[in-house]
């Protein structure tokens, strides 16, 4: 089932693309002002108007992104949401080019990577069937959970990368000890008899040939990374192409 707000794109849209989901209704261009906390950020909506407030979704840096002056596109929120504070979110950001865009909704690929899951897009997953969404385990929530024929089962962790540096695209973008936990408590499933585990990068940016580690700024994720495919975890990345109405799950990117 597509999560709400977004719907399938018809299949054969690209034969470059493996999966992709439409955005339901326009999106509404702005202005990024300034950052005031992680989730949230001032803009122009409509640009050249007043100021508003706007739920930012990716808890991560973005300095190279979110940059005074540089063009947003957000989508209004859904009345009566519990707990809601801004009548806005930021879903895409202008890129650092001022030509292509990045989705910054943190949400989005694993709603493209279960659609791909479940129309059998993705050829690294071939053989495995969508059991659940959100499986917990031990006391930690993981993605998903694939089953294969013989009874055997495949925890999958995706992971959304936005930082790009001199055409090289590295996570974390800040420390992440969620992450850290993760990848740790899948190199201990894989040492279980009939599990297997696996991590899988999706790129937002088009301007990056390759995912590495980002070493420098969180050396623990880098390590228990490293780890992990020693222990037999499978490491995959692949590249979201982002566009003002659909965003799509396109070709591999190595992870090195």
């Amino acid at each position: 089932m597509t999560p709400p707000g977004y719907q399938r794109a018809e299949t054969g849209a690209s034969s470059a693309h493996v999966a992709s989901v439409v955005l339901h209704g326009a999106l509404v261009r702005g202005v990024f002002l300034e950052r005031p906390n992680r989730f949230l950020v001032r803009v122009r909506v409509p640009a050249g108007a007043e100021a508003v407030s706007a739920h930012l979704p990716d808890p991560g840096r973005l300095r190279e992104l979110l940059v005074p002056g540089r063009a947003v596109w957000l989508k209004p929120a859904v009345e009566g949401t519990p707990g809601r504070k801004t009548r806005w979110t930021v879903v895409l950001v202008q890129g650092p080019d001022g030509r292509g865009l990045v989705s910054v909704d943190t949400l989005l690929p694993n709603r493209l990577v279960q659609v791909a899951l479940e129309t059998g897009g993705l050829p690294e997953f071939r053989g495995w069937s969508l059991e659940r969404r959100e499986f917990r385990m031990e006391g930690s929530r993981f993605d998903f959970l694939l089953s294969g024929p013989r009874g055997d089962r495949l925890v999958l962790e995706v992971k959304s990368v936005s930082l790009v540096e001199d055409g090289v695209a590295y996570f974390p973008d800040a420390v992440t000890a969620r992450g850290t936990r993760h990848v740790k408590e899948l190199t201990r499933l894989v040492g279980r008899r009939g599990w297997n585990a696996a991590v899988l990068f999706v790129l937002q940016r088009e301007d990056a040939g390759r995912i590495v580690a980002a070493r420098s700024i969180d050396p623990e994720f880098a390590d228990a990374l490293t780890c992990a495919r020693e222990a037999g975890v499978e490491v995959y990345g692949r590249r979201c192409v982002v566009y003002q109405d659909r965003l799509a799950l396109g070709s591999a990117v190595p992870v090195e």
